[in-house]
């Protein structure tokens, strides 16, 4: 059996970690470098790494900001935001990255994702897709430029595209559930890893213990991500990983 990871993710704006709900009323939360370096002291398994307005910006990843934090991070540290080019791809895999992920420029120009998968390998290539229930009820359509712009494409078969093209891993962000502390979409979750054959990271909305439990009990995601949480010392992560132990959840301690 596979042992389940446990991210942290590190919302960068400006050179520094943020928090917010939604995306929005962001909260300075720290140094970058200083908390990825806690945290793989901690045991996480890996770090995410996003700079949350490269794109609304229209610049691209701080990339001094990603070699300090390399430099630091015995893990593998993924990073994305304002990545729109194979270049961009090579430039930030350089500084110490070993995973990218690219959400709107994936969707803006699907190729993308081929074309970065065959020079550098699928386990490199990370889609994020943030996904919001449609109102009808009928699914959830994807969006970009931090939750603004609704895409109109449908997650799953957005999802299942991706893979096809050579994504090797999915990080998913349920926009209805981010920021709430109610847990993580397990429904939407659940829709996405039955799709799909790569791994798959849930992401959006996780408030306590329990929460990553049930994320891994009731769906097949590979990795559960959560930020303020660790950010605000509500938990740590070898706490969140003695839990699911206990509960008979593979993890790495």
């Amino acid at each position: 059996m596979l042992t389940k990871r446990i991210i942290p993710c590190l919302d960068v704006n400006m050179g520094r970690v943020v928090k917010g709900i939604n995306f929005v009323d962001l909260k300075d939360v720290g140094d970058p470098v200083a908390i990825a370096e806690f945290y793989n002291s901690e045991g996480a398994d890996e770090i995410v790494f996003l700079d949350i307005t490269a794109t609304s910006d229209g610049r691209k990843t701080m990339i001094d900001v990603v070699k300090r934090t390399a430099e630091k991070v015995f893990i593998p540290l993924t990073v994305g935001g304002g990545i729109r080019t194979v270049d961009d791809f090579r430039d930030i895999l350089k500084a110490g990255a070993d995973k990218i992920s690219i959400n709107s420029s994936a969707v803006k120009d699907p190729t993308l994702i081929t074309r970065a998968a065959e020079k550098f390998g699928t386990q490199c290539v990370v889609v994020a897709i943030d996904g919001r229930k449609r109102e009808d009820g009928s699914g959830w359509n994807v969006v970009i430029a931090g939750g603004r712009t609704d895409t109109g494409l449908d997650a799953i078969e957005w999802a299942k595209k991706a893979e096809r093209l050579g994504c090797g891993e999915i990080l998913l962000t349920s926009m209805d559930a981010d920021g709430t502390k109610n847990g993580y979409d397990i429904e939407f979750t659940s829709a996405i890893t039955e799709a799909v054959n790569i791994p798959v990271i849930a992401s959006g909305g996780c408030g306590k213990l329990e929460h990553f439990y049930d994320v891994f009990e009731k769906t097949n995601c590979d990795a559960a991500l959560a930020a303020s949480l660790f950010h605000y010392r509500k938990l740590t992560i070898r706490q969140v990983k003695e839990y699911l132990k206990e509960k008979k959840v593979s993890v790495r301690l």
